[in-house]
This record gives C-alpha cells, sequence and structure tokens, in this order.
C-alpha cells in the first residue's frame, strides 16, 4: 500500500522559506513522477511543481524562480524548497506520486504552509 507523507509545513514571515518534504512507502519503483499541489481556503487546487523520472522540472508561473522541486537522496523522497515566501502561497501543500505506469496517483495528507504579512 503506497502512503505518502508531507512535512515541514508551518508559519513564516514574507520573504522567508520553508523545506517541504514528501516520503514515499510501499512503492517499488523509484521512477516516479511527482507533482506538489496546494490549495488555500475556496480555491481550486493547483500544481505548483513537477519533476519527472528523467529530472526534469516544472513550475507553476506564479512560483518560478522562488520554488525548487528536487528528489532527496533516499528513495522516494522528494523536497520542495520554497524561498521569497509570499502571503499569497498561504495554503495546504499536497504531495501527489504516480508510479509506472503513470495510471495510478497516489495523495498524502496535506502540510498547511501560511506566510504572514
Amino acid at each position: 500500500q503506497v502512503q505518502l507523507v508531507e512535512s515541514g509545513g508551518g508559519l513564516v514571515q514574507t520573504g522567508g522559506s520553508l523545506r517541504l518534504s514528501c516520503a514515499a512507502s510501499g512503492v517499488i519503483s523509484s521512477n516516479n513522477r511527482v507533482h506538489w499541489y496546494r490549495q488555500a481556503p475556496g480555491t481550486q487546487r493547483e500544481r505548483v511543481a513537477s519533476i519527472t523520472t528523467g529530472g526534469s522540472t516544472n513550475y507553476a508561473d506564479s512560483v518560478k524562480g522562488r520554488f525548487t522541486i528536487s528528489r532527496g537522496n533516499a528513495k522516494n523522497t522528494v523536497y520542495l524548497q520554497m524561498n521569497s515566501l509570499k502571503p499569497e502561497d498561504t495554503a495546504v501543500y499536497y504531495c501527489n506520486l504516480l508510479p509506472p505506469p503513470f495510471v495510478m496517483s497516489y495523495w498524502g495528507q496535506g502540510t498547511q504552509v501560511t506566510v504572514s504579512s
């Protein structure tokens, strides 16, 4: 059974940084596609960053240049480094993992990020 656990959220001031972690268990392959999504109250969940099996990354325009998605040395760990945080980055951040053959996807429980002005 695949389980994702996000951590690293918290309260930070505008301009601060946080690093979110997504640790996956129950996944056989390390060739996974991983996305980070976020959802603020009253809004739709939006994808903010993605990393492919080959290591290519993609970002939403709203976070480009400030957020970095990367894979950790530990198998099936993915990070989201968030710098220059803004109040509009406040949301619950979710990790989403797709193992091969990229049909099923799995979600973590989310971690709250709050940026104070």
